[in-house]
């Protein structure tokens, strides 16, 4: 049986400003308007062979990827599970939770395929056979990576030098690193030099098996992990969470430099199935047909004599003037322009923000929520305006606030509102006020989504004002 795990989690640093903290890369929407998430959803669906699909995921992201999941439409057909992170701790140690449960679940020869949430296939055929050749090399008690077949001296990718074939797929001599220019074109000349995809596939006995002999420290942590949470495990609910006390002890290491490297039982899979990590501005400009200057655009653009610039923009007309050689990025919020030579540092804008606590590393203008999303229209001092969007049948918390006082507007559907001791349904063109200190809720009754404004006022607007009584969604104690 192939078990399909989904590793959705990292920030996409260099996809800022569309991928942040809040709202990470693989939400991220492609041309087409399917998120890289839904898109490895669809993926892992077709080859795998019933039993389930695993997500392993920060549990901040759970109803997010829990809504791409119903996008997908496998929910029905197949079992599905979200083993939810506290915290990051690398991919070693979701490989390891993932393990245990597919072994305790479906035995020690089940093989797990490892697929990171934030990659593209746009052969959909040759990944599916490179899959098949993965699983016989697994049956064989093989760990098996996936080798993307080079078209350039890439340097922005970690490579895996073969060895000799085997009856599929050929053994591994070593991983490097990302190499230099220089090193990257010899690689390609060679032959035998692969991207390293970071993609795996493995029977969930063998990788616990040699994690137990070459990363004692990630085992051990896992069977302690798994050992507190294995009875909610049992109860087959669609969510486990992961407890945070011993999520604290895994090291914080990828599963390749705690496993692959280590091991001698490796094999690799070549593969050229139109594969992409989306691992920059670059490689996503690649994704879009250009003009006769290689112009490209996600948007709205014109381009006067301008050659090689790439435009993305979500919700106006971007003009370029007599310009080369240029990425440009516009968001509701936020503005990159970078040369094409420099997309890999994009990361250093985050680190910036990150040092300053700007918001703009880890939220959007529009913030998604379990129950909806809401857009911050205007701020200024003591006031802020907000677009709230609640879907049919979902609730925000009972909920208070110390500093501010909302008024509630409501523009489209039906509200059902708590305010204070009264309990009331307000309809469009019709309103509500709520002060400072006073206990209230808001649901949507009805089957429609429901849209409201509200405008905040008082001496403190932050997020971070907000006491929880009553939440659907556990966000309270």
């Amino acid at each position: 049986m192939l078990i399909p795990v989904i590793l959705s989690g990292g920030a996409g640093t260099r996809l800022w400003p569309v991928s942040r903290a809040g709202h990470p890369k693989p939400f991220m929407k492609m041309a087409d308007g399917q998120s890289l998430l839904l898109k490895t959803y669809l993926r892992a669906a077709s080859v795998a062979d019933g039993g389930q699909i695993l997500t392993v995921t920060n549990r901040d992201y759970y109803f997010t990827s829990k809504d791409e999941l119903t996008k997908a439409g496998i929910g029905d057909k197949m079992q599905t599970l979200f083993l939810l992170e506290p915290f990051g701790r690398n991919t070693a140690a979701a490989v390891a939770m993932a393990s245990l449960h597919v072994k305790e679940k479906f035995g020690a020869e089940a093989c797990l395929l490892i697929l990171p949430a934030d990659h593209l296939v746009r052969d959909p055929a040759a990944f599916a056979c490179a899959v098949a050749e993965a699983r016989v090399l697994a049956g064989q008690g093989l760990l098996v990576t996936f080798g993307i077949v080079p078209n350039a001296p890439e340097t922005g990718f970690g490579y895996i030098e073969a060895g000799g074939d085997l009856t599929v797929g050929k053994t591994v001599n070593r991983f490097v690193e990302k190499p230099d220019a220089d090193t990257a074109r010899q690689y390609l000349a060679a032959g035998n030099y692969y991207w390293n995809a970071g993609m795996f596939c493995f029977a969930a006995g063998t990788v616990l098996d040699q994690m137990a002999r070459h990363a004692p420290d990630v085992f051990e942590a896992a069977q302690a992990c798994w050992h507190t949470m294995r009875p909610s495990v049992q109860t087959q609910a669609a969510m486990c969470e992961i407890p945070p006390e011993e999520f604290d002890n895994f090291p914080d290491i990828s599963i390749d430099y705690a496993l692959m490297e280590r091991s001698d039982d490796i094999a690799v899979v070549p593969a050229d199935m139109g594969w992409s990590d989306i691992g920059s501005w670059g490689a996503v400009s690649q994704l879009i047909e250009s003009d006769a200057d290689d112009n490209r655009s996600t948007g709205e653009a014109i381009f006067c004599d301008s050659r090689n610039v790439y435009v993305h923009n979500e919700d106006r007309l971007v003009a370029t003037v007599g310009i080369d050689n240029l990425i440009v990025i516009d968001t509701a919020d936020a503005l990159l322009i970078v040369h094409p030579d420099k997309v890999q540092d994009v990361k250093k804008v985050v680190t910036r923000l990150k040092q300053q606590n700007h918001d703009a590393y880890k939220l959007h203008r529009t913030v998604f929520r379990p129950w909806g999303a809401y857009t911050v229209l205007e701020e200024g001092p003591r006031f802020k305006i907000k677009r709230i969007e609640v879907k049919p049948g979902a609730s925000l918390s009972m909920q208070m606030h110390h500093h501010r006082s909302e008024h509630w507007i409501v523009v489209n559907g039906m509200a059902k509102v708590v305010n204070g001791d009264k309990e009331m349904l307000v309809g469009a063109n019709e309103s509500t006020y709520i002060p400072a200190g006073r206990t209230h809720r808001l649901e949507n009754p009805g089957m429609l989504n429901l849209v409201m404004i509200e405008v905040q006022s008082g001496e403190y607007l932050g997020e971070d004002d907000i006491v929880r009584f009553l939440d659907k969604y556990g966000r309270c104690q």
